[in-house]
């Protein structure tokens, strides 16, 4: 935007507003991404400070916090000296140390957007956002509801403007209460231009004023944007877009406007108050962005170094030998809340191998439940499948709350229903609260699908289509995936007796970004329905004979069983156990015991992050009182989700197997061996920068700066027309994570770890420009190990440069759970209690 440009241009100010609004998606395909997307093609700390000089945003922890992450020794004055002689002269940092520690820095932001439009409220005291916004927000949850009102918005194939229209034309009652806009809106010509005309009069200001008033909503607009750009996020389809909601934002300003000053106001801009501004001018480097920088990347490089250092350790103190045969193998998701789960099964059977692959197993399809209305996508968010997959004999109904009765929502019914069931409904609450358990008004991620179900997967030719829909998979269809399922993780040869497909959901009771706690790579959805296709897939005898031709021999007594892990509850479901042989009915009994134990020991783990839970009781005990948190309509954290997530490991179980990296690290099998070439390496790579550094950086945005970026605190939520929240019934919807996700988050981005050659590694990043585009703009670190010896090389300035770590040991425990015990880390949102008892790596003596 150029002061100096000729003319307004309607076309580019809405695609520059839709490409800096948020992107966030309707509550129910809550789906990490990063939440600067619009600057990533910039250096990360070039955009960060960028935006927080447009936009107000905070981009980093505070200077006060860094400090005393340094007092506190989570900033490491080895790791601060290393930063400082990277980027400054030795002269130079003696002083910028005083800088770092001890000067005191001018933090105050005086940001840009809002300054045009607030010139309303300075010069003529019209508050307009207290005017307009109410009404505003109102019309839009009634129109883009989703379920909550009794009675659909008429007229909404229409679109917003003719909806409202009909109904001005219609009704006795009016949303304006001069006639000026009610005859602008009823002649039915009315632009952007022509409304700004009135309002603003001066056109080098239209585009910053429309940025100011969109920006004071941030949260409907980009709810209002991303509906526009991709309508089939809603169940329930509204024809809307960003122009008309404009334009019946400037109808209601000029509205309150002559309600409020009569109709001889002049326009803001013949008032010669204002000089049309940049907004997206160049941000001068300060004193204080480049202290903040360097205390960054300290505290980053912090951890990283710890981690660097207890891989190089760990591999030094390996010997271990190779198991004759597995007990039985178990494919995780990536999901850093799995890390744990997968030591536990590893420490409680030592026979047995788990492996790590993005959730949806490489099967990407809709799913329809039995009598369901609408199709579930079931994959990655940039994926669109052409699959349906359908269940069928579900044999029992999903059960129903009878309080919830759709009767209950009419006059009379309501009447009646308050009268019987209220006293009964207020006792139910009680009990709820001090004896929580499952219900059909909660979220259950075993609901998604029933257990007894039968999935029609592959296509025959009478299956057909629907809704342009291939229903279920052709046998090569399958076979190419389990193909690139199996190469993709390294597992070629060896197979157990049983392979677990370990899917994962999340059950609660008060969460309404429960999609966010969900499987990603399921498109915020638990996996079960995954697990199960692919491992249909794999036991498939016409696939197996055709990866045998392909080179994958996968033996016949080896069966593959799909389950779910319910990651807030720590309770773990099996699919389709009646395929399995007497002899591997027999495995399987056993290796029951052994989830059960490890899901012990994870929730005993997960405990000390919890207030409500003495992790030092009985293991039983602490189990039971983590399912219960799932499930309880008071708890407003059933579990934290992906916070503290920091890493990212491509390569052998054998890299971390010894190390204790408390649920920080995304883990993706991959071996190297099988992949010489690294022809493998780009697809494994390809989704994890969108992925797993989407999860991190809406976990870091929302940790800097959770009132912005984040969602503030859910206690006052309201779920607004079942596609977002926002607080009470007239606030603007909140993009982002709630701080009950993010209060005990490190904000530091994530290091991708790849074990592969430098060269190899490069070569795969640069073959594609957007994923090459997280590395080279710094926005997610990376690492590649030499596999030869171990060494490891730091991608920056678009090529790799050796890291010697600089601690020179790793602590090590030959008991994990006491040193969990002495190390509770409380929920709160202070940073000295979030962070400062992470617990470092560890070497799990064996």
């Amino acid at each position: 935007m150029n002061k100096h440009k000729k003319g307004f241009d309607e076309s580019h100010l809405l695609h520059e507003l839709r490409h800096y609004l948020p992107s966030q998606t309707p509550i129910k395909d809550f789906i990490h991404h990063n939440t600067l997307h619009a600057m990533q093609h910039m250096k990360f700390y070039d955009a960060i400070f960028r935006a927080s000089k447009i936009f107000g945003y905070n981009v980093t922890l505070e200077l006060k916090d860094y400090r005393e992450l340094f007092r506190m020794g989570r900033i490491r004055k080895d790791v601060l000296d290393m930063i400082l002689r990277e980027r400054k002269e030795p002269l130079e940092r003696t002083r910028w140390m005083e800088k770092l520690l001890t000067d005191h820095h001018d933090t105050h932001n005086e940001f840009r957007i809002g300054r045009v439009r607030a010139c309303w409220k300075k010069n003529y005291h019209v508050d307009l956002d207290n005017l307009v916004h109410p009404l505003l927000f109102r019309i839009l949850c009634s129109y883009l509801d989703q379920g909550i009102s009794i009675t659909h918005f008429p007229h909404v194939d229409l679109g917003l403007l003719e909806a409202v229209r009909r109904l001005e034309k219609n009704s006795l009652s009016s949303f304006f209460q001069s006639r000026r806009s009610r005859e602008l809106l009823m002649q039915g010509n009315c632009g952007i231009r022509e409304l700004l005309d009135i309002i603003v009069g001066d056109e080098s200001l239209y585009e910053e004023y429309l940025f100011d008033q969109q920006f004071s909503h941030h949260g409907w607009s980009g709810m209002v944007a991303a509906v526009e750009d991709n309508p089939g996020s809603l169940l329930y389809p509204k024809k809307i877009s960003l122009r008309e909601l404009i334009i019946l934002e400037l109808l209601l300003e000029i509205d309150k406007l002559d309600a409020t000053l009569g109709q001889d106001w002049r326009p803001l801009g013949e008032m010669g108050l204002l000089e049309a501004a940049d907004l997206f001018a160049e941000v001068p480097v300060t004193e204080l962005r480049e202290v903040l920088t360097i205390w960054q990347d300290a505290f980053e490089w912090s951890y990283y170094d710890q981690v660097l250092a207890g891989i190089k350790h760990s591999r030094e103190g390996s010997h271990k030998v190779a198991t004759a045969e597995k007990s039985f193998q178990a494919v995780f998701c990536i999901d850093e809340r799995e890390c744990s789960l997968r030591r536990h099964v590893e420490m409680t059977d030592p026979d047995a191998e788990t492996l790590g692959s993005p959730g949806f197993f490489g099967v990407e399809f809709f799913f329809q439940p039995e009598n369901g209305k609408f199709f579930e996508k079931l994959c990655p968010a940039p994926v669109t499948p052409r699959f349906l997959v359908k269940e069928l004999h579900a044999g029992t109904e999903r059960d129903h709350e009878t309080l919830y009765h759709k009767r209950t929502h009419t006059v009379i019914g309501g009447y009646f229903y308050s009268l019987i069931m209220g006293f009964w409904a207020g006792i139910k609450l009680v009990n709820n609260l001090f004896r929580p358990k499952m219900s059909p008004a909660i979220s259950n991620a075993f609901a998604h699908m029933g257990e007894e179900s039968t999935l029609l997967i592959e296509h025959k030719p009478e299956n057909g289509t629907e809704k342009g829909l291939q229903v279920g998979f052709t046998v090569s269809e399958m076979s190419d995936r389990v193909e690139s399922f199996l190469r993709g993780i390294g597992l070629v040869k060896d197979f157990a007796p049983i392979v677990y497909l370990v899917s994962h959901g999340s059950s609660s009771a008060n969460n309404p970004h429960h999609g966010a706690h969900d499987c990603g790579a399921c498109s915020g959805r638990p996996g079960a329905v995954n697990a199960r296709v692919a491992a249909f897939m794999a036991n498939h005898p016409e696939v197996r004979e055709t990866l045998a031709g392909r080179g994958i021999r996968i033996p016949e007594k080896t069966q593959f069983i799909g389950a779910m892990h319910d990651t807030a509850s720590d309770l773990m479901g099996y699919y389709d156990l009646k395929i399995l042989t007497p002899d591997n009915s027999d495995r399987h009994a056993r290796n029951w015991k052994v989830f059960e134990r490890a899901l012990d020991l994870n929730a005993k783990e997960r405990s000390r992050r919890f207030a409500s839970i003495k992790t030092r009781d009985d293991i039983r005990k602490v189990r039971r009182a983590i399912e219960a948190r799932s499930v309880s309509f008071f708890e407003p954290r059933p579990e934290l989700g992906h916070g503290t997530n920091a890493l990212c490991i491509v390569g052998r179980r054998e890299l971390t197997q010894g190390l204790f990296l408390d649920r920080r690290a995304f883990m993706n099998s991959y071996d190297h061996r099988t992949d010489p070439e690294g022809k493998i390496l780009l697809n494994v790579m390809r989704p994890l920068p969108p992925v797993c550094g989407g999860i991190n950086l809406e976990y870091y945005f929302s940790r800097v700066d959770n009132q912005k970026f984040g969602a503030g605190t859910k206690l006052p939520h309201n779920v607004m027309g079942l596609i977002g929240v926002a607080n009470s019934s007239d606030g603007d919807l909140r993009p982002g994570l709630p701080l009950q996700m993010i209060e005990v988050h490190d904000p530091v981005r994530l290091l991708i770890i790849v074990e592969h050659y430098p060269d190899i590694v490069l070569n795969a990043i640069r073959s594609v420009p957007e994923l090459y585009e997280w590395f080279a703009n710094e926005w997610v670190h990376l690492v590649a190990m030499n596999p030869d010896d171990a060494s490891f090389h730091y991608f920056r300035e678009n090529a790799f440069h050796a890291y010697e770590p600089l601690a020179s040991e790793t602590p090590v425990t030959d008991d994990m759970h006491k040193l969990i015990e002495s190390a509770r880390e409380m929920e709160t949102n202070h940073i000295l209690h979030a962070t400062q008892e992470n617990l470092p790596v560890h070497l799990i003596k064996k």
